[in-house]
């Protein structure tokens, strides 16, 4: 009777063993190609992506083709070569906001996480214009309840430690945080690339940038399309040669450089970028550029000052704007941490070779084309506004500015 029951147990256990495989994401693998398809009781999908990026993610491909991946625990997959990602469903990422809280993998600069980090060389990273990361987004924004770097916050995507690769056609709803970060990185072309990351109630979505670059060069964003409630693409320390074009973007704040000099005694650089072919949409700004000041206040996220270093060579050109509703161009050299205020001509950061325009055309809600509030240890040099005779005002046509020097094309009003 005893072994009968051994092996009734046995069946029994084997039985629902099965059922559970069944119900978890799989992997099917032919030759170099890895399909995952997703649970079928909603269950976590990222130990089978993880397991097919173990397996295709050298000289092979990934194919997610299936409607819908839950995604519940954070992904690492680095060191990739040669690999294409094929994604046609929505990756939704899970609600379990402790655990994201708790468990991002660390960006290593101001205090940041991510809940996906993707590198490697050669990476063609394809969305067909269809494939979705999904971000559950309004959870976190209902969360922070509009506190500014909310802790913990992950980034929905961080391309890390990556070379000559393609991000093409891929769409981004909700994102938990920024939308992406670019670290260590050259020679990457990111192309029809969506964001949508908007509150659905009263609760402002804060620090839903785009994008963000660090220690990165030769980035390319062409034919993006951008809705949300920050930066729409940040440039921040040590991007060189990035590129911009062809861009809409509906809201935000538009084409950030910085914000930069937040880490006391700290050297960093912006330099070489162009931004050209944009249509800002009620944004806040066409381009601007911040800085923290010269005083150490608080730590980051939402502290900090006193770094060092240099922004040159930047241009905003060919720029439409359709009731944009501050400025064409801002320069700030007075963030501080939240709540303070004064210390603006601290900063000795320095701003040099800016140029908006030319082709800046369309209409602004205020009365103000421009605002330079440089710092008075470090003017900013080699400012010029070209061809801002296109743009409509409301009232007057002010550009405000202090410790201005070597400037083209305007007068402090």
């Amino acid at each position: 009777m005893a072994p009968f029951l051994l092996l009734k147990t046995l069946c029994f256990t084997i039985f629902f063993a099965n059922i559970h495989f069944a119900l978890s994401g799989t992997v099917r693998r032919a030759g170099s190609t890895c399909t995952v398809n997703a649970s079928t009781n909603g269950s976590d999908d990222a130990p089978a992506i993880l397991e097919a990026f173990q397996m295709c993610g050298d000289n092979g491909v990934i194919q997610l083709h299936d409607p819908l991946y839950h995604i519940e625990t954070v992904m690492n997959t680095t060191r990739l070569s040669n690999v294409r990602i094929d994604l046609t469903g929505t990756m939704l990422w899970g609600t379990n906001l402790s655990y994201w809280v708790s468990s991002g993998l660390p960006l290593g600069y101001l205090n940041a996480t991510t809940a996906w980090t993707l590198g490697g060389d050669q990476i063609t990273f394809d969305g067909h214009g269809v494939g979705t990361l999904d971000g559950n987004g309004q959870l976190w924004y209902n969360l922070a309840d509009g506190v500014s770097n909310y802790p913990g916050r992950p980034i929905n995507l961080l391309i890390a430690n990556s070379t000559n690769s393609l991000y093409t056609g891929i769409r981004f709803i909700q994102s938990q945080y920024w939308t992406m970060a670019i670290q260590n990185s050259e020679d990457v072309l990111l192309d029809g690339i969506y964001v949508n990351s908007t509150s659905n109630n009263t609760v402002p979505a804060r620090n839903t940038d785009g994008v963000d670059t660090f220690f990165s060069n030769r980035i390319t964003f062409r034919n993006w399309t951008v809705v949300n409630g920050d930066d729409c693409i940040s440039l921040k320390a040590n991007s060189t040669n990035i590129l911009i074009q062809d861009s809409v973007f509906h809201g935000g704040l538009g084409v950030s450089i910085g914000s930069i000099g937040q880490y006391d005694g700290v050297f960093e650089m912006i330099q070489n970028v162009t931004a050209e072919r944009v249509l800002a949409l009620g944004s806040r700004y066409g381009g601007y550029i911040k800085t923290w000041t010269g005083v150490p206040q608080g730590f980051p996220p939402n502290g900090g000052g006193g770094g060092l270093g240099f922004a040159t060579n930047i241009t905003f050109r060919d720029f439409t704007l359709q009731n944009v509703t501050d400025n064409v161009a801002l320069i700030t050299q007075c963030t501080s941490f939240e709540g303070a205020t004064g210390d603006c001509d601290t900063s000795l950061f320095r701003l040099s070779n800016i140029t908006w325009g030319p082709g800046i055309s369309g209409s602004i809600q205020s009365d103000t084309l421009a605002t330079m509030q440089c710092s008075g240890d470090a003017p900013c040099s080699g400012i010029s506004l070209v061809g801002f005779d296109n743009v409509v005002t409301v009232g007057a046509r002010e550009i405000d500015c202090s410790n201005v020097i070597n400037s083209t094309g305007f007068n402090c009003t």
